[in-house]
């Protein structure tokens, strides 16, 4: 695979993929076909296995001509893993574990904790691992040299090159060689281990003010090495677990959408996990989130946000991981203002907040999305107490919301990239619902002043938000982007939260305006996401597409799979395209593998024919749904794991 200079091209038959796997079939010389599947597992209730940031690669070779035939497998991984910047010196070395593992050891001569260099951390150690034992060779050195001595013999030479350098000097890479022997119409197999270890994981402002927290696997295992060897003997249980998610989100997803919406679901999974990173200890742990390509911050609430459908779909104890950073952070004084802070630093892994107040200023937003996201999680788990516990802070956020919520000033909503706008019709819905959010919280742990004062709020603004944001004068009537601008138009993809979260203050006539709106501003892949520009939001047309009628939402879905199947673009998983074309922008706005596709399990959430939401909201915060009353719910049968074939075009 890839394309290793004077080494003839296999052919690569099909390239297939599940919530956890990318699957490649090769055919070589049309003799032996190479099936090559990279899988990364996700286990989001045994944080033990998710906190390790590790990969397998696993070989499977059989004969397809008839005939037996000797097969020599080769792989490298080159010192380009340890750093984004070529020019920085690299060093490695070469070990065994105890219990037959073999390993290439990586990293970065000149390390540099908490820092990055274009997306890529700079400190830490890579390891490259696979099982030693008969017809195993291995070698480091410069790429010519390794690749053309195993293109000339089949093997390699058992030696470790000492010239320490630049990772553009000569290209160290390291490798490992497999004589697979004789190979018949059965399958033989190898199997490959890749991670990385750090430790620290992270830098954080909390209670016990800025302090370094290490990555969580090592509450569970003694050193680097130990992790390595746990992870590489653990396939067959990975593997397993890997694949009961895989059959369950294809299942739940085709149940609740179809085909095109597992396709969806199925790519997002992978995407949404892999931005995230598992800290601390056993006794008190969190989830950090990193906010890739738009700009790095860490721990953004409004990327945490449209993420959090596939935490609560999957387990939403990891929302709380990622909301309790927050509120030890605002809790213990180290922001300046009475709104919610919007991310909790610059640049990934520094969660070193705020203190001086000038983070981008989304007040109404970062207020109204923590509203939602507590009520969720509370509603999915029934953990009331975390309401309680920092009911101060949430009130004073609401207090915010009531004041400047209803006809918010000129200011950012989660799509900034849009530019700022005052009176924004659907940010404001957010503000009015997240009040409504909040009385629900009072009345489920007894503040029933609270409650009926903030209910009696909302729905006095929920009817003037009708008369400030609907045009019921043009044919056909919709939502408008701005206050009294009826020219104006958006994806109204706040009203999802009345939904999901049981409120129902939003009168089902707008629902139904929405619905029949959205075809009329349909471009050939999806509905524009608002009128200032052309593009439009994977996550958001879901959210759309989830309260929609059943015609408005197979559109969105169908759309979307379109743009998937059909994009020229060759880059990891995009929440921002084209409507109308499909292209991907790529002037300051180049989004790309963002954890925000994870809102692309909106639909898992809510009841749909065929399908039953894992806990539906209960509205007196008690657990609701299919609780069994044992504290666990009732598992579906799991299906078998589908696999999406996704052809690019140009």
């Amino acid at each position: 695979m890839g394309a290793p200079l004077d080494i003839a091209s296999a052919e690569q038959i099909s390239a297939e993929y599940t919530s956890t796997a990318s699957i490649f079939a090769i055919h070589a010389d049309d003799k032996v076909s190479i099936k090559v599947t990279f899988l990364s597992p996700l286990t989001p209730s045994d944080l033990k296995r998710q906190s390790l940031v590790f990969s397998y690669m696993k070989v499977e070779v059989a004969s397809i001509d008839g005939s037996d035939h000797e097969v020599q497998l080769y792989t490298d991984i080159s010192a380009e893993w340890v750093s984004g910047n070529r020019n920085s010196k690299a060093e490695w070395s070469y070990g065994t574990a105890p219990d037959g593992i073999s390993y290439h050891k990586v990293w970065k001569q000149e390390q540099l904790v908490f820092h990055e260099y274009e997306d890529r951390g700079e400190w830490g150690n890579i390891y490259y691992a696979t099982d030693s034992g008969h017809g195993y060779t291995y070698q480091s050195g410069a790429d010519r040299d390794v690749r053309g001595n195993f293109t000339s013999s089949g093997k390699l030479s058992n030696s470790k090159d000492t010239n320490f350098r630049a990772i553009n000097d000569r290209w160290p890479v390291f490798a490992f060689a497999i004589d697979l022997g004789s190979v018949d119409s059965e399958a033989t197999s190898n199997l490959f281990s890749i991670g990385l270890c750090q430790d620290p994981a992270i830098q954080f402002l909390g209670k016990d003010g800025l302090r370094n927290v290490p990555s969580l696997w090592k509450d569970y295992f003694k050193d680097d090495v130990s992790v390595l060897s746990f992870f590489h003997k653990d396939y067959s249980e990975s593997s397993q677990l890997s694949a009961e998610l895989d059959a369950k989100i294809a299942e739940d997803s085709t149940n609740a959408g179809g085909d095109n919406y597992a396709l969806m679901t199925t790519l997002a999974a992978r995407q949404a996990f892999g931005a995230t990173q598992l800290v601390g200890t056993k006794d008190k742990h969190y989830m950090f989130l990193k906010e890739i390509s738009s700009n790095g911050n860490t721990q953004t609430v409004d990327v945490i946000y449209p993420a959090s459908p596939i935490f609560l779909y999957t387990n939403p104890e990891l929302l709380k991981l990622m909301l309790d950073p927050h509120f030890e952070n605002q809790e213990n004084g180290h922001y300046p203002h009475l709104s919610a802070i919007h991310d909790l630093g610059s640049n990934y892994p520094n969660a070193t907040g705020h203190t001086d107040g000038k983070d981008e200023e989304m007040p109404v937003e970062e207020c109204g999305n923590h509203m939602f996201m507590v009520l969720a999680y509370v509603q999915y788990t029934g953990n009331t107490d975390y309401i309680k516990d920092h009911y101060p802070i949430l009130k004073q956020w609401v207090e915010f919301l009531v004041q400047f919520s209803l006809i918010p000033a000129e200011q950012w909503s989660t799509d900034d990239f849009a530019g700022k706008l005052t009176n924004q019709t659907n940010l404001a819905l957010k503000g009015v619902l997240g009040i409504e959010a909040m009385s629900r919280m009072s009345e489920i742990i007894g503040e029933t002043d609270d409650a009926q004062s903030y209910t009696e709020i909302a729905h006095d603004y929920i009817t003037k938000w009708q008369e400030y944001g609907m045009n019921m004068a043009d044919d056909p009537k919709h939502s408008m982007l701005q206050y009294n601008n009826p020219a104006s138009h958006g994806l109204l993809y706040n009203l999802y939260n009345d939904r999901l979260l049981g409120l129902n203050i939003v009168p089902q006539e707008i629902y139904d305006i929405q619905s029949d709106f959205y075809p009329t501003v349909r471009e050939m892949y999806g509905v524009p996401l608002d009128t200032r520009h052309d593009y439009t939001k994977t996550d958001w047309e879901i959210f759309c597409a989830a309260i929609a009628s059943d015609s408005t939402k197979k559109m969105f879905i169908d759309d979307v799979a379109s743009w998937i199947n059909e994009t020229p673009s060759n880059k990891p998983f995009s929440d921002l395209y084209g409507a109308a074309k499909g292209e991907q922008p790529t002037s300051g706005i180049d989004f790309k593998a963002r954890p925000v596709v994870g809102g692309i399990f909106a639909l898992l959430l809510l009841d749909s024919e065929g399908y039953t939401a894992p806990l539906k909201p209960a509205r007196n915060g008690t657990r609701g749904g299919n609780d069994t009353g044992d504290g666990k719910t009732n598992d579906r049968k799991n299906g078998g794991v589908r696999l999406y074939r996704v052809t690019y075009r140009g």
